[in-house]
């Protein structure tokens, strides 16, 4: 019989050629404009430098939304959304993170190896116990160990993500630490992908959009309802008549024209010199938001309408990684004893 002192530690299973990177989104229906400009335009640039994963993280979503038709619709929404805004199923994966159950198995693998006080103290576990003081449940609590086997399953190296998100993959870097130092090296400890994604300011002006906060630009929605929300965005809040000089450093309105169009710096003239109202300044940005995402709305609404197509791409994407999750799951197993 051989000795379990010198039973040979199984060796990782292969990690992938080209650089593998993640992201997660939560499936909270159509994106806002926010969203787009956050986190999606960079997903869709990053699928032909890396092998690119992207995930709808449905099981993260249950920790607030407990309607299971809302969830089920939203999911749908957010997969149309990310495919009409630019990912392409041929050149990346996409898929639901309930799809590969393995996750969770993995989750709860490393709850094992996750100390309590790692995760009581997270930013992220008090803002959003403050949120929702009616359902702290314990998926809020570990939250960030699911996020790190979503991270981990498929041994993403890289993880896009702005700079002030470095402490969350942070945390998912000590969970993935602590379990090679007591299991032997297993997982790749993720890299950031720093991008410039804008921090980009609700219709308030004040706070980062935020459905929840209802301050949003819903980038797919019709376009009577984008010139509507467009039109309530708060601008210089100093500048009272139309032949005020405005401030187009502090102006919201002013700031998102940046993103659509080279001439923002003689629109922002015509604001100094008030040759332009803050009211020409809105109708001209919800115009070009409007013209800009008009081909994505166009194949959201296909999308939409053909849900059996839709669901289709996502179950392809899920299948794809299949092979990656179980060769994962089975290293663990056997790192840990459970086989």
């Amino acid at each position: 019989m051989t000795d379990a002192a010198t039973k040979p530690t199984p060796r990782p299973s292969s990690l992938p050629a080209k650089p593998r990177i993640y992201s997660g989104i939560q499936p909270t229906g159509r994106p806002h404009l926010g969203n787009d400009l956050g986190a999606i335009r960079n997903y869709v640039a990053l699928q032909d430098r890396y092998e690119a994963i992207y995930c709808i993280v449905d099981y993260h979503a249950l920790t607030h939304v407990h309607d299971p038709e809302v969830l089920r619709r939203q999911t749908l929404e957010m997969a149309a959304a990310l495919i009409a805004l630019g990912l392409d199923p041929k050149r990346c994966t996409v898929f639901v993170q309930s799809h590969r159950p393995e996750v969770t198995e993995l989750c709860w693998l490393f709850n094992t190896v996750t100390p309590v006080g790692w995760l009581q103290r997270t930013p992220t576990y008090k803002e959003k116990r403050a949120n929702q003081p009616e359902d702290v449940n314990h998926g809020l609590l570990t939250y960030p160990v699911l996020q790190a086997a979503d991270i981990a399953l498929p041994k993403a190296s890289l993880v896009p993500i702005g700079k002030d998100q470095a402490p969350h993959l942070e945390l998912t870097r000590e969970i993935v630490r602590a379990f090679n130092a007591r299991y032997g090296e297993t997982f790749p400890e993720p890299k950031a992908v720093y991008t410039e994604a804008p921090v980009v300011l609700g219709t308030d002006g004040v706070k980062k959009m935020s459905k929840s906060i209802g301050n949003t630009i819903e980038v797919l929605a019709e376009p009577d309802m984008i010139r509507k929300q467009v039109m309530s965005m708060m601008t210089d809040t100093q500048r009272i008549l139309r032949t005020d000089p405005g401030r187009p450093q502090v102006c919201n309105v002013c700031q998102l024209h940046r993103h659509f169009g080279d001439d923002y710096e003689e629109i922002w003239e015509g604001e100094r010199t008030a040759r332009a109202g803050c009211v020409d300044t809105k109708k001209l940005l919800a115009q070009r938001i409007i013209d800009h995402y008009a081909p994505a709305r166009e194949t959201y609404r296909e999308l939409m309408a053909d849900p059996v197509r839709l669901r289709g791409i996502l179950d392809e994407g899920a299948e794809r990684i299949r092979p990656i999750a179980e060769a994962t799951m089975a290293e663990v197993r056997e790192r840990m004893g459970l086989r």
